[in-house]
């Protein structure tokens, strides 16, 4: 997997646990929802997302 892949896989499985979690443990969890929501928006307009920086460190490939 390249990078954008491995981002949008880590971005999905933040989502779906934060529901997940909301759901079975306590509402506040969709706060978490909202925080992975506004870092993907961010980095549309700056294009920097801390995310890609973290994989680019452990060495994952961009394309």
């Amino acid at each position: 997997m390249n990078l954008n892949e491995w981002l949008r896989a880590i971005a999905g499985f933040f989502v779906i646990l934060s529901v997940v979690l909301a759901v079975t443990v306590d509402q506040r969890f969709l706060w978490f929802t909202g925080f992975v929501g506004l870092n993907l928006l961010q980095s549309a307009f700056t294009r920097w997302c801390p995310m890609i920086t973290i994989l680019k460190k452990i060495g994952v490939r961009e394309a």
